[in-house]
Order: structure tokens, then sequence, then C-alpha cells
């Protein structure tokens, strides 16, 4: 099979990354064989950019991939996959950065990750196990020293970018005013129906790249919505798109190659092609090989003028509002603290 080629973006650090990432947060979680196998097949049909985090419990298979994908001759060497993964909670703490980073590199298998990340702006007590938490775990997270601990990893060559996840405009200019080394990535919920404008222009203006998580509306799965894939406006254009090809089929012969001058694109394509558009990347996740290829065949083709201001007119809500960390008695009192007045 031929892998299919996706972009990169040059971040602040120097370092690409593919616009594209596969993300492997799931519940239930398969058995680690089986997720294996899946992610070797991403990366023959040409993911190049995995995204995985000490909470998911997939470091390893994720690491068993990659080997198994040098094994084949899928890849040539370790340098052409980009590996994410992301500090947990419980880590959250200076002296706690370094020896959680050592171990998702233990369970990956790997000397390096290509970008680790502040999975949140939270700290939780160091005895919370799993997701097992209210907000009555959350304690206050010191975002200056935690992030010169993330520094001490880039530096040591463990990390070969550092960046945040969840982080609002606040937190980031409390960061800043404080770093050394500026996040390359700022990971956060975002699709069409939630735009996050204001917070990816403060990141452009300071040169943080914005990764989109549940660009799709974490369809289906049982804290997601169905604000994306089941959104009329997107449906209307998927509609459309699909009338224009059956009506005119018409096609441009150049050099003996044949292009549809309007593709028939699925929804999931609709909202992938616009993140992109706006210039970030997307995580996305399916283990479907069918859906796997499909969320990677939206570089070919562009939306048209008139479908980017039908979505700009899509009515912006937050789908994940992570109540969980929130408590009259801990740090965080109301979802506008914790999202910095962005809900």
């Amino acid at each position: 099979m031929e892998a299919k080629k996706v972009p990169e973006v040059v971040l602040n650090s120097g370092k690409k990354m593919p616009m594209i990432g596969l993300g492997t947060a799931t519940s239930p979680l398969p058995p680690h064989e089986e997720l294996t196998s899946i992610l070797v097949d991403a990366i023959d049909i040409g993911y190049r950019h995995f995204d995985t985090a000490a909470i998911y419990g997939t470091e390893e298979p994720l690491g068993q991939a990659v080997s198994k994908a040098l094994e084949l001759g899928l890849i040539k060497n370790r340098d052409e996959v980009f590996i994410t993964s992301k500090l947990w909670n419980t880590d959250a703490h200076h002296d706690l950065v370094l020896p959680a980073l050592k171990t998702t590199l233990q369970k990956l298998r790997l000397g390096y990750v290509d970008l680790y990340l502040i999975h949140w702006p939270v700290r939780l007590k160091q005895d919370v196990e799993g997701f097992n938490f209210t907000g009555e775990d959350v304690i206050p997270f010191d975002i200056k020293e935690t992030w010169e601990a993330m520094e001490n990893c880039y530096r040591l060559g463990l990390a070969k970018s550092i960046g945040v996840s969840n982080f609002g405009i606040k937190k980031l200019t409390i960061l800043l005013e404080n770093a050394t080394i500026s996040p390359a990535v700022n990971q956060v919920e975002m699709n069409p129906s939630w735009h996050q404008g204001k917070l990816r222009e403060f990141c452009k203006q300071k040169g943080i790249h914005v990764s989109a998580w549940s660009p799709l509306g974490a369809y289906k799965v049982f804290w997601g919505s169905p604000a994306v894939m089941e959104n009329p406006i997107l449906q209307e254009i998927a509609e459309a798109r699909k009338k224009s090809v059956a009506q005119d089929e018409v096609y441009y012969v150049e050099m003996t190659v044949m292009v549809r001058v309007h593709p028939k694109v699925e929804i999931m394509q609709i909202a992938l092609r616009w993140i992109y558009e706006q210039g970030e990347s997307a995580i996305v996740k399916s283990f479907n090989k069918e859906r796997m290829k499909q969320n990677i065949e939206i570089f070919d083709w562009e939306l048209s003028q008139e479908e980017t201001q039908k979505i700009s007119q899509i009515p912006q809500h937050r789908l994940y509002r992570a109540e969980m960390f929130v408590s009259e008695n801990g740090p965080y009192k109301s979802l506008e603290e914790l999202w910095d007045g962005d809900i």
C-alpha cells in the first residue's frame, strides 16, 4: 500500500509536526496486541503522528507498533514518526515531571518524545488512581515551577518540543511571563461547533501552534456530542457536494490524469478540512481502517468561500466542560476559573 503523505507544520522549536495525528485515547481499552496491530495499520496507511498520554494506557502498544513498523520496513527509522505524550495531573509538580517522562519513555521504548504536553492546568493528589477523583482531589497547580521542569526535559533532549493542553489565555499569559522556552503547542478542544477564535488568535500572536482534540465532537463517545457529525450546516454542505458530483460528473483531463472538480466528501472530512484551512492540526480517533483512510484524504481539495462562511455561522458551545476539576473548596471554584472565562 502506498502511504498517504500528510502535510507538516513547523513548530516554534524548529521541529516539523504532521497536521493530522491519530489519537489513542479509548474506552474500553482493547488488548495491547490488538491496539498494536491497529497502529501498525495506521502507519501503513500514512499516519506519522501519534498522540498518547500517561493516563491513556496506550504508550506501551504504541511503542510496540513503532518497533513493528520498523521491522516490517513501513518506516526506515524512528525519526519518521512524531510521538506526542502528556504529563498526567498527579505528576504536575516540578519534582515529578522528569520521572514521569522517563516512565513514559520506558513504556514507549523510545529515547525521546517529539512533543511532551502538560495535559491539564490542574494538579491532583499524588495518590489518585486513574479517573477515580472528584474536585476535592484537585490541589494548587504551580504553572511556573511545573513549566520550569518541562523546560529541563527539553534541554535534556528527552522531549524535542514541549507544550500544554487545555490552557486558556490567562494561564498561557502567566506561563509566558515566566518561561524561558515558549510552548510549541496548545492542544485544545476545537471543531466547527467550538472555533476557539479568541484563543487561536492569542496563540498565533505568541507563535504557539494550536492542535485540535475532539475535532469531530467525540461522536458516539460516552462524553461526546452529535454537535459536529449531525450538524445540519455540515450535512447541507456534504449533501450539496454529493449532488454536484452526481449531476455533473465533470472531469478535467490533463496529462491523462482525471481530476474531479467537486470531490464527494463526508461530514468528518469537511470538519477536518475546515480545521486544516484555519492553519491548525487535528488529532483524529478512529480505529476503523476505512475511516482512518478517509480522515487523511482531506489535502487535495478545498472548501469554497461559501462553505467556509456557512461553517462560521454554526452556533458555538464547549462540548467538554471538565466539571470534575471544579470544587468550592479547590483552586477552581467555577468553570469560568478553569477555562479563563471562555465557556
